[in-house]
């Protein structure tokens, strides 16, 4: 990988889309993120599709590593 793409400030997540990837990284489900922030089911999977997208990975497990990498890992703290 080049080193842009390495660059831990490659992506600006929103407020919402950290507290969703914090969420994600609780093993909530799509579902349980939806109920926990009374948004719709659709809401949550177009703010998962968008952090995919910024943080440049294919799924979950890429986002947790992701947090993970980036330090925005913070267990159960929803």
């Amino acid at each position: 990988m080049n080193a842009a793409i390495k660059d831990p400030m490659r992506f600006a997540l929103t407020k919402r889309e950290l507290q969703i990837t914090r969420l994600i990284v609780n093993e909530y489900s799509t579902k349980e993120i939806a109920q926990e922030l009374f948004l719709s089911i659709e809401t949550i999977k177009t703010h998962r599709k968008n952090i995919l997208h910024k943080m440049c990975v294919k799924n979950v497990a890429g986002i947790v590593r992701e947090a993970m990498h980036q330090k925005i890992l913070l267990l159960n703290t929803a």
